[in-house]
């Protein structure tokens, strides 16, 4: 099992942006939930390596999570032969994560933004990803060009 699993992560060293002081990180991941504690993991350290404190790293692996969640489940539809592209970068005063993939596209324009205290009362599980996502993170950005869709989760210092 370990050792499929470290076949499925190609890590690469940082990058140095030319245009900026930013570094970025890379790796890449087949779409599978047994993937998600490594790039938990992956992105936190790099959160940590930013300066960022217990509580903010949690809310950006939660974010991270729910984000690879998603692909996995609606881009993907669990389909493991996919691949996963993450990217971690930051600069003086901000964090960021761009998650990649070339499934079904997320519309955001048709996100409606959930009743949470109603899905609860309800016992109601799943449906609030997006609306944790935004709740963590300072700006999130969707797009998709091409059948290549990223998400990009941003978090200040």
């Amino acid at each position: 099992m370990k050792r499929k699993l470290l076949k499925s992560l190609i890590m690469h060293q940082p990058e140095e942006d030319s245009l900026s002081d930013q570094s970025v990180n890379h790796m890449v991941v087949a779409a599978s939930t047994g993937n998600l504690a490594s790039v938990r993991e992956f992105v936190a350290a790099r959160a940590r390596d930013h300066g960022f404190g217990q509580i903010d790293t949690e809310e950006i692996r939660l974010a991270v999570d729910e984000a690879m969640t998603n692909v996995i489940k609606h881009a993907y539809g669990y389909d493991d032969s996919k691949k996963i592209y993450i990217s971690v970068g930051s600069d003086a005063d901000s964090f960021w994560v761009a998650i990649q993939d070339n499934g079904h596209a997320f519309d955001i324009a048709a996100y409606k933004t959930p009743d949470v205290p109603e899905r609860v009362k309800q016992r109601k599980k799943g449906g609030v990803g997006v609306y944790l996502i935004k709740r963590l993170m300072d700006k999130v950005e969707y797009s998709t060009q091409n059948e290549h869709n990223e998400i990009k989760m941003i978090k200040k210092l």
